[in-house]
């Protein structure tokens, strides 16, 4: 079978048995490597692809903030619904839906940053996460009440106790130590999902360095 020559994948199994030249590549483009090269997180790469990467990265801005917190308030929204609706559907509140919150919520920033990251999104994370969990007693809460009696009537105050309950509920559940226990692991497990996929997309660059060659 006659060799693809027009593949732009380089034919590393082949290269040695065709008795091309062993000269070192870029691992980006397959081109081989001038008199410098650098290195992207480990990668060796040639000076026209780290150019292109440095002008793709996504740069850090305020609109870019107020997006990911916009989108994330919204998936925390969505996380809280999915929580009370699994709970009302099913007669019960299982901690693991937190692990789905959790990536919501993340996902939510991410999408609304554009890819962009750090601590100011992954502290925005957490906070909507636990504030989704948590909140979600509140509203399940509300809704049996109805059911049961009709619509409450609250002043600003309850409405505020309420909220102050809700947040503090997956504590409250540490009445039941084992149960409490197991929900607050399963809820730090969601906020990590969260704080995982928020965090600052590490591009490290190193070089100009010189003798490709000796990189392999």
């Amino acid at each position: 079978m006659a060799e693809n020559t027009n593949s732009p994948v380089p034919q590393f199994a082949t290269a040695e048995y065709a008795g091309q030249s062993s000269a070192p590549t870029c691992k980006v483009c397959g081109k081989v490597l001038g008199s410098s090269h650098y290195q992207v997180n480990g990668v060796v790469t040639c000076p026209q692809c780290v150019a292109r990467i440095r002008e793709e990265l996504p740069e850090d801005s305020h609109a870019a903030f107020v997006r990911g917190i916009i989108f994330g308030v919204a998936g925390g929204l969505l996380g809280l619904i999915l929580y009370v609706a699994f709970a009302l559907a099913t007669g019960l509140e299982i901690g693991f839906v937190s692990l789905a919150v959790g990536y919501i919520v993340g996902k939510a920033i991410a999408v609304g940053s554009k890819g962009q990251g750090g601590r100011r999104y992954q502290i925005a994370a957490v906070l909507l996460t636990y504030m989704a969990v948590s909140l979600s007693a509140v509203a399940i809460a509300l809704y049996q009440h109805t059911a049961q009696s009709g619509l409450p009537s609250f002043d600003i105050a309850r409405l505020g106790e309420l909220v102050l309950l809700g947040l503090a509920s997956p504590f409250r559940e540490l009445s039941d130590l084992t149960h409490g226990v197991i929900g607050l692991i399963i809820l730090f497990v969601g906020i990590r999902i969260a704080w995982r996929m928020t965090a600052a997309r590490a591009v490290n660059i190193v070089g100009p360095l010189p003798d490709p060659a000796a990189s392999g």
